[in-house]
């Protein structure tokens, strides 16, 4: 049953896992942490399955005990701080680590991620060149930046061919318009395309396209957007399914039931107009096709 408290669980769940995993770095065994912190051991497995808030004189305590540099400690008690707030805007910036992202830990965690895209193509989809072409965009990006962040997109892309635990199921719905959107490689617009039409091969990951004739509906207003379900661990019932959306500056999660049930009917609407899988396929073929003729 959902909890009734209507707060975001989002923040908890990502201090639970990283306080877990600092502990099992510092070599710490559970009840060795709990004796010394002065917690019972039950307390301590609902930190680290993100079921319990804490004080931030507690995060501060877990953290000298298992060695986290200040810097990761600060951003642990922002954290903490976040778990008693209505909502939680996670905002990017240099002070949180690139492997600290909690979109990251979603993705690899998730059993099933729907992903709405109206702007580009998603980035576990997309291919090498395709996404560096894009990181170059960026004003005063270095191309060792750029190696970077394409390495990192890459190793992102490895759930969806690992075997244990098993790939998520990922099902993509692109608009036609990111499609035909070409970049200043048109080598690797070609080659992202023709991506985009294999990928459907692999047995956990569905492309979709969402044509553009469909015309102005309520589901036209919806922003990008993904939705991330997690699966059953034992007898234990699965995290809270979370909605992700970003913009420029930020990026918001949303795990409230009715939050999560709005976007859910958004997702059933765009798939009632989406393209089938063949289909889609057929189309970007005639994408292709077009693009190679102009």
């Amino acid at each position: 049953m959902p909890s009734t408290d209507q707060r975001s669980s989002v923040p908890k769940r990502q201090l639970g896992r990283y306080l877990k995993l600092a502990r099992e770095e510092a070599g710490i065994a559970l009840e060795s942490s709990a004796r010394t912190l002065e917690f019972s051991r039950a307390k301590m497995y609902r930190i680290e399955r993100g079921e319990s808030p804490l004080r931030t004189m507690e995060v501060t305590a877990m953290c000298q005990l298992y060695g986290i540099p200040p810097e990761m400690t600060d951003v642990l008690v922002s954290l903490a701080k976040a778990t008693k707030a209505e909502g939680w805007w996670h905002a990017y910036g240099e002070a949180v680590p690139s492997w600290f992202e909690l979109f990251v830990g979603m993705e690899e965690n998730a059993a099933r991620i729907r992903e709405y895209s109206s702007f580009l193509v998603p980035g576990l989809l997309q291919t090498p060149d395709y996404a560096a072409t894009y990181f170059r965009s960026k004003p005063g990006i270095s191309e060792q930046e750029v190696a970077a962040k394409v390495a990192f997109r890459l190793e992102r892309q490895r759930i969806l061919i690992r075997r244990a635990p098993a790939a998520p199921v990922l099902q993509v719905i692109v608009e036609e318009s990111v499609l035909r959107r070409p970049i200043a490689d048109k080598d690797a617009w070609l080659a992202q395309l023709a991506y985009l039409a294999n990928v459907n091969r692999l047995p956990s990951v569905s492309v979709r396209v969402l044509p553009s004739g469909v015309g102005v509906g309520w589901a036209a207003n919806a922003v990008p957007f993904s939705i991330f379900e997690f699966p059953w661990i034992g007898t234990r019932p699965p995290e809270q399914s979370t909605i992700y959306s970003e913009n420029m500056t930020g990026a918001i999660y949303l795990d409230k039931p009715a939050e999560v049930a709005a976007y859910d009917e958004i997702w059933h609407r765009l798939d009632a107009l989406a393209l089938g899988q063949e289909d889609s396929e057929d189309l970007l073929a005639v994408i292709i096709r077009e693009a190679v003729d102009d």
